[in-house]
């Protein structure tokens, strides 16, 4: 099931993560996002926010975040989404697959 698609991401990259794409909250169906009691904390980014996915029944935890409230030198993600790409099916670039990286964050 498709959860978000946008023509407008901001692509974000950092050293020794892989990229990441923020979806504007429009481009992402919210019905499908339980809020969680997660957190984390960036000290390049700040303070995130998480949710859970909720499809068919299943419940994919803790796989998508934002950043409400950004630290002030990080300001073009405020209120964007972010999924682990790592963790889901697939994400598609102008129809190109994109390779699934394994990180820490994977899901085994």
């Amino acid at each position: 099931k498709t959860v978000a698609e946008t023509t407008g991401p901001v692509v974000l990259l950092e050293p020794g993560h892989p990229i990441r794409y923020y979806i504007p909250k429009a481009d992402v169906r919210t019905e499908l996002l339980r809020d969680s009691d997660s957190t984390s904390r960036c000290p390049y980014k700040g303070e995130a926010a998480y949710w859970s996915v909720e499809i068919g029944g299943k419940t994919f935890e803790d796989i998508v975040w934002s950043y409400p409230k950004p630290i002030p030198e990080c300001p073009k993600i405020k209120d964007l989404m972010c999924f682990y790409n790592e963790n889901v099916d697939s994400i598609s670039v102008d129809g190109t697959v994109v390779d699934r990286p394994e990180t820490p964050w994977s899901r085994k």
